[in-house]
């Protein structure tokens, strides 16, 4: 369960901490992929694309 203190009544800014814990979370994107069913070769395809991106995105040069 995801907590965010308000201080001094300011909700707009626990708002705005409460939606980046929530999306560091994972939670959205859980949802996402869950929506709908994916075939066991649909998935492996775009989990080995993910993998791809990631390790592009992560080269030491």
């Amino acid at each position: 369960m995801t907590k965010v203190v308000v201080q001094d009544g300011n909700v707009d800014i626990a708002l705005r901490k409460f939606k980046v814990k929530v999306a560091r979370s994972g939670v959205p994107s859980e949802l996402k992929k869950k929506k709908y069913h994916e075939k066991p070769g649909v998935k492996r395809r775009n989990a080995k694309k993910e993998m791809i991106k990631n390790s592009r995105k992560h080269r030491n040069y």
